[in-house]
Parts: C-alpha cells; sequence; structure tokens
C-alpha cells in the first residue's frame, strides 16, 4: 500500500544529511565504512517507509537483500564491467571494493531496524 510518512520522511532527511556529514568530513577506519554502510541500510528502510506501509519485516528483508545484491556485485567488479570506475560519483553509489565488514554492518543496520521498529511497536501497545 502506498503513502506517505512524514515520520520516516524526516528521519531519511536525518539520516541523509548524516551519512553526507560522514562522507565529508570523516576519513577513519571505522565510522566512515563501517557505521556509513550501517547507517545507508537505515536510510534506505526509512526512504522506502515514506511511501511503503507493507510490514516492516518485509521492507527491512528487501533492504537488506538489495545491501547484500549490492555488495556481490562488488564482489564481481561490476563496476569494471560496467566500464564506470573512472566516474566517482558511480565509485560511491554502487562501491567499488568487496568488504565481508559491509556484510556485517549491513546486517546490523538490519538488526537496528528490526530491535527500533518492535521496540516502538511495544510502547506503542
Amino acid at each position: 500500500m502506498i503513502n506517505f510518512n512524514k515520520k520516516y520522511f524526516y528521519f531519511a532527511i536525518i539520516l541523509f544529511i548524516l551519512e553526507f556529514l560522514i562522507a565529508i568530513f570523516v576519513k577513519d577506519a571505522f565510522i566512515r565504512p563501517f557505521v556509513g554502510d550501517m547507517l545507508v541500510v537505515i536510510f534506505i528502510y526509512c526512504f522506502l517507509k515514506i511511501f511503503i506501509k507493507n510490514r516492516i519485516g518485509t521492507v527491512a528483508v528487501l533492504v537488506l537483500f538489495f545491501a547484500y545484491s549490492v555488495e556481490i556485485l562488488q564482489y564481481f567488479n561490476f563496476i569494471d564491467h560496467l566500464g564506470l570506475r573512472k566516474y566517482k560519483m558511480a565509485t560511491i553509489f554502487i562501491g567499488s571494493t568487496f568488504d565481508i565488514k559491509d556484510i556485517l554492518a549491513y546486517t546490523l543496520g538490519f538488526l537496528f531496524i528490526l530491535f527500533i521498529e518492535k521496540t516502538r511497536k511495544a510502547e506503542q501497545n
């Protein structure tokens, strides 16, 4: 079912700004690569929940599947097969290097979504 959810819209905006700030100002080996990957899963989830009213688990699993798929494409050097490595924006969005830690970060982002949504739902009841 399609709708417009203001709460998820505001969360998505905040997460987008946070991701942008991390990308611009943080140059470390943990926050930018690991926390950034966790947050991108949460951002994509919130973005989809702006418009999609489907069950929490369904949307969260789809986002996790998407994140895993992108990482698998990185493993197979998809960006090189497309001839896009020379384009910085393409390497930022698609990614260029497979890292098993990214899978862990995506999974933790997914688990965080489930935890927060379950906690929020319990508080409403």
